[in-house]
């Protein structure tokens, strides 16, 4: 596991100037405005290289104290309330991520997973409009509405790493997630608003440390700064993982599909990266 003796007493030294040379991406980019929102969003991703699924959530706001969120069928799907301090301090931007489990029973690893199907998935979280209220400290309400498809992008295929340059293609499937339903479609190509490209260390140490960038639809390859890589030591590993995002009809971003590969190492040559270490 690296990293090596030989560069863990650098390891201070190397985060510092990795922080410098890591370009951090927002969580998301949801409707903006969303009505009384400054923004607002909600999404499906699939991890197609897991097999699994979640349901995202991103709002903000100035100075609110409780929020709601209500599905399209009318029903309240989500309540937080802020409590003593943080009731006084009050809350702007919230961002989370529901538990994401397998999608197909041949994916569980410990008895008891759960399995929930893409058709059961979607069947859970109904396409449509999901309304946000957020009470604030005056006990004024403010309002906003985004919109859920269920048209997800393939997943990106054909994921690589030359030693300076991450590459994919458009993909045709939803990966581990086979089970779909009836009359289901992906969005094409010409869907994808952008794609969402993260280089990781392949090691605890170093994990914190990723790479990370969008860039707009059309484009197949990015360039690793060479910064970064440096900033890194020499042969270590890394994983990458690449997500096309849904255009929404209004142009925002929507579902996200990624891929994942692993198996590159911080090296120009890739055919010298170092094999795994065996037990």
């Amino acid at each position: 596991m690296y990293p090596h003796p030989q560069y863990r007493k650098d390891l201070p030294s190397l985060l510092t100037t990795a922080l410098v040379a890591v370009c951090w991406a927002s969580p998301s980019l949801g409707d903006a405005p969303c009505n009384e929102l400054d923004e607002c969003r909600v999404l499906i991703e699939i991890n197609a290289t897991d097999g699994d699924i979640g349901f995202h959530v991103l709002f903000d706001a100035e100075g609110w104290r409780q929020a709601k969120i209500i599905g399209p069928d009318g029903k309240l799907l989500f309540l937080e309330q802020a409590r003593k301090a943080l009731k006084d301090q009050k809350l702007t931007e919230n961002f989370f991520e529901s538990a994401e489990p397998v999608c197909e029973p041949g994916l569980v690893e410990e008895p008891g997973d759960e399995v929930v199907t893409l058709p059961e998935f979607l069947a859970r979280f109904e396409a449509g409009f999901y309304e946000f209220q957020l009470k604030l400290d005056n006990g004024g309400v403010l309002a906003g509405t985004t919109l859920l498809s269920h048209f997800i992008p393939a997943a990106p295929a054909d994921v690589d790493f030359d030693g300076t340059t991450i590459t994919w293609s458009y993909g045709d499937d939803l990966g581990e997630c086979t089970t779909q339903p009836d009359g289901f479609v992906l969005a094409g190509e010409g869907d994808i608003v952008a794609y969402e490209v993260v280089m990781e260390p392949d090691d605890d140490a170093l994990a914190p440390f990723t790479y990370s960038v969008r860039i707009p639809a059309g484009v197949n390859s990015v360039s690793v700064p060479s910064s970064y890589l440096a900033a890194l030591p020499a042969n270590a590993p890394l994983k990458v993982e690449v997500g096309a995002i849904e255009r929404r009809p209004n142009g925002s971003f929507g579902n996200q599909t990624f891929s994942e590969e692993d198996g590159f190492c911080n090296n120009p040559d890739q055919e010298q990266c170092p094999g795994e270490e065996e037990d």
